[in-house]
C-alpha cells in the first residue's frame, strides 16, 4: 500500500509540473510535439555548415528520390511545410526544408544582413553543400521571393519553380508591417486576422509565451523587413527571364499578399500556371493542403 501511495503521489507530481510547464512555455510544448512527429514520421533533423552560418533543415522521403527544395516565409521555419512535405515524399521525392539564418533552428549571427538576396546566397549555398545539381524549387511568401532570385541566378540548376502566395514584387504593403513583431496580445490578433480568413481564439497564456518567443526573434525580422522595404530586391525585373516551368499557388482571401500580386506575376513570368484556391489565406500551404496537394503533384510530376 505504501508502495502504491508513493507511485500515485509521484505521478500526480509530475502531472503538476508538465500541466505548470505547458501553461508557462506552451509554444515549446507545441514545438517539442512536432519535432517528436516529425522523429516518428521519418522526417530527419540535419544540420550544415553554409558560409560559416549553421543551418538546420529537415529531410524527408526515399534517399535517391528527385529532390526537392522548400524554403519558408518569414518569421516561419522548416516545420512550415509539415503538411505538404508527406505527400511529395510519399510520391518518391527527397524533400528538403532549410531553416533560413535568423529563423527556426538555424544559427542567428549579427553580422548577417538578413536580406532577401543574402538568404538567395544562403539557398544556394544550402544546395551546394546537399550536391543538388538540380531541383525543383518552392518558396512561400517572402521564401518565394527569395526563390524567384535563386532561380533567376542559377537557372540551370532549377527545373521547375513553385511560388505559395509569394512576395517580391515593387509594392507598399498596406497593412502595418510592425504587426510581425508583436507587442501585445492585440497585435497578435491583427495578425491572425491577416494570415488566415478565420482565426482561431489565441488564449491569454499561449499569446503571453508567443510574445516572449518573438521578442527574441524580432531584432531579424525587423532587418529583414528594412531591407526588403527598400525596394533593392524586388523581383519585376526578373521574372519576364525565368524560363522554367512556374506554377503559381495562391489563396483568394490572402490579405498579406493579395490575389492581385499573383497574377501580376503570372503576367511576367512566359511559363507560369496560376492556381487559386477558394477560402484560403497567407497561410494556404499549411491550412489548405488537401486542396493545394494534388496539383503541386501534378506539377512535378510532368
Amino acid at each position: 500500500m505504501k508502495l502504491a501511495r508513493r507511485i500515485i503521489w509521484v505521478a500526480f507530481v509530475l502531472a503538476a509540473i508538465a500541466v505548470i510547464g505547458f501553461l508557462l512555455r506552451p509554444v515549446s510544448y507545441f514545438n517539442g510535439s512536432m519535432y517528436l512527429r516529425e522523429a516518428l514520421t521519418g522526417v530527419h533533423s540535419r544540420q550544415v555548415s553554409v558560409d560559416n552560418i549553421r543551418v538546420h533543415y529537415l529531410v524527408t522521403g526515399p534517399e535517391d528520390g528527385k529532390p526537392v527544395v522548400l524554403v519558408h516565409g518569414l518569421g516561419g521555419s522548416a516545420e512550415d511545410w509539415r503538411n505538404l512535405a508527406p505527400p511529395l515524399a510519399h510520391a518518391g521525392y527527397r524533400v528538403y526544408m532549410p531553416d533560413l539564418p535568423g529563423f527556426g533552428r538555424s544559427e542567428r549571427p549579427a553580422s548577417f544582413s538578413y536580406s532577401v538576396r543574402d538568404q538567395a546566397d544562403i539557398v544556394i549555398g544550402f544546395m551546394d553543400a546537399m550536391q543538388l545539381d538540380r531541383v525543383d524549387l518552392g518558396g512561400w511568401s517572402m521564401g518565394g521571393w527569395i526563390v524567384q532570385i535563386v532561380s533567376a541566378e542559377i537557372p540551370a540548376r532549377v527545373q521547375r519553380l513553385m511560388l505559395f502566395d509569394s512576395a517580391g514584387l515593387h509594392i507598399d504593403p498596406n497593412w502595418d508591417t510592425r504587426l510581425f513583431t508583436p507587442g501585445n496580445a492585440a497585435d497578435i490578433d491583427k495578425l491572425d486576422a491577416l494570415l488566415m480568413p478565420i482565426p482561431p481564439k489565441v488564449p491569454g497564456f499561449v499569446s503571453r509565451d508567443i510574445l516572449r518567443v518573438s521578442q527574441r526573434q524580432a531584432w531579424v525580422i525587423q532587418r529583414a523587413i528594412a531591407s526588403m522595404l527598400t525596394g533593392q530586391d524586388t523581383t519585376d525585373s526578373l521574372l519576364p527571364t525565368l524560363q522554367m516551368p512556374v506554377l503559381i499557388v495562391w489563396g483568394d482571401l490572402d490579405h498579406i499578399t493579395p490575389l492581385p500580386q499573383g497574377q501580376a506575376m503570372a503576367k511576367l513570368i512566359p511559363h507560369a500556371e496560376l492556381a487559386v484556391f477558394p477560402g484560403c489565406g497567407h497561410l494556404a500551404p499549411v491550412q489548405c493542403t488537401n486542396q493545394i496537394a494534388p496539383k503541386v503533384l501534378d506539377f512535378v510530376n510532368r
